[in-house]
C-alpha cells in the first residue's frame, strides 16, 4: 500500500514541475521559433565555417571559406536586425 501512495506523490511532482516550466515559459510565436532556430542553425554554420577555417591550408580553400563565413555572418546580422536579437 506504502509504494502506491509513493508512486502517486512522485506523479504529483513531476505534474507540477512540467506545469512551473509551462507557466515560467512566454508564448513564442511560430515566427520568433523560426527566427530563433534560424540563428541557431546560422550560428553552427558559422563555428563550423571557423573550425574548418583553422585547419585549412590551400589558399583558395581558405578563401571559400572566407566568402562562405561572411556570407553567414550577414546573414545572422540581418536576422538579429529583423527580431531585435542582440546575443
Amino acid at each position: 500500500m506504502a509504494r502506491g501512495w509513493e508512486s502517486k506523490a512522485v506523479a504529483d511532482q513531476i505534474e507540477e514541475g512540467e506545469s512551473r516550466q509551462q507557466t515560467a515559459r512566454p508564448e513564442v510565436t511560430a515566427e520568433e521559433r523560426m527566427h530563433k532556430e534560424q540563428l541557431d542553425s546560422l550560428r553552427l554554420s558559422r563555428s563550423r565555417l571557423l573550425q574548418q577555417l583553422e585547419h585549412a591550408r590551400h589558399p583558395a580553400h581558405r578563401n571559400v571559406l572566407l566568402s562562405g563565413l561572411k556570407a553567414v555572418e550577414k546573414q545572422i546580422e540581418e536576422l538579429q536586425a529583423l527580431s531585435g536579437d542582440s546575443a
